[in-house]
């Protein structure tokens, strides 16, 4: 697969982002999944490495607003550190048809392991001002209204609309930018 014309534009500033598990796979149906991505961004904001804005898990990929000094590596590590989790605990749970799929889909190129997890990049788009957020912040919490799944947006758990909402999230995150 070519490498995506999409990078991070300014350090500091919130981006966009999209990661997405490859073969657009159902990994996120499964709670314990969703939780080690979670715990992934919890260490990565409790440790002063991430600023998270808004977030939304779907069953093959999430959506973040986040912003970080250096970003490129913040999501890389988070994309490297969940995928090890990810399939330990697929493994775990003896998911052999879910773990065929993870290694048929492996590039050839990628020798050094046996699955891949995420597809390549994360399609990071900087956030030009404050209409730019609140249409990407509308587009990410409307995401699960618009599959059908709930009917508002603070229905959906796995979302940082209830957040905005003034409710209890299962992260924090900055919601004063």
């Amino acid at each position: 697969m070519p490498r995506s014309r999409y990078t991070v534009l300014e350090a500091d500033a919130p981006h966009f982002l999209t990661c997405t598990i490859v073969g657009w796979l159902p990994l996120f149906t499964r709670p314990e999944a969703v939780e080690q991505v979670l715990d992934s961004l919890r260490f990565l904001q409790h440790n002063g490495r991430l600023v998270v804005f808004g977030y939304v898990v779907l069953e093959t990929h999430l959506h973040l607003i986040a912003s970080a000094p250096n970003l490129s590596k913040e999501i890389g590590d988070f994309k490297s550190f969940t995928a090890r989790r990810l399939i330990d605990l697929l493994k775990g749970r003896r998911e052999g048809d879910l773990l065929a799929w993870l290694h048929a889909l492996k590039p050839a190129r990628k020798g050094d392991r046996a699955h891949q997890l995420w597809q390549q990049g994360s399609h990071p788009q900087m956030i030009q001002g404050r209409e730019m957020m609140l249409q990407k912040l509308a587009y990410i919490h409307d995401n699960p209204v618009r599959r059908g799944y709930v009917d508002e947006p603070t229905h959906w758990r796995y979302s940082s609309a209830r957040n905005y909402a003034g409710l209890p999230g299962l992260i924090p995150v900055t919601t004063d930018w």
